[in-house]
């Protein structure tokens, strides 16, 4: 099985999560797009029985446009966002594709929130699309 590595800027807050994810999405919302310092978030969500996290984190609980508090997970170091929980999938994490430094990472099945979405911003066309 595929183990992935991922870790903060510093080196300092890492993980290793076994297999491929579960789901791969890119968010359109304003808070992820607030939240990353980009036109949108991307992550892909791992069953939360297959992922190891080392070194210290800070948490950050935000609710939700439908109530949902997601509880994001980032080095006090160096500010990254390692991982983040969803209280609405209690078994997965969700982990920021970026911090996996791997352009051979799946691409996103799921692009949601596209109301908001930059228009310059393109999406596999065979992604399922939500507004």
């Amino acid at each position: 099985m595929h183990t992935r590595h991922a870790s903060c800027s510093c080196g300092q807050l890492r993980l290793e999560a076994e297999g491929d994810p579960i789901r791969v999405s890119v968010c359109h919302c304003l808070a992820c797009q607030r939240r990353t310092g980009s036109t949108y978030g991307a992550q892909g969500r791992f069953d939360r029985d297959k992922v190891r996290i080392e070194g210290r984190s800070t948490e950050y609980v935000r609710v939700g446009d439908e109530g949902c508090r997601i509880t994001f997970h980032f080095c006090p170091q160096c500010g990254a966002t390692v991982y983040y929980l969803i209280d609405q999938f209690p078994h997965h994490v969700a982990i920021p594709v970026g911090v996996f430094a791997d352009p051979d990472f799946p691409p996103p099945a799921f692009s949601i929130y596209e109301a908001r979405k930059h228009g310059w911003v393109s999406v596999p066309q065979d992604a399922q699309h939500a507004d």
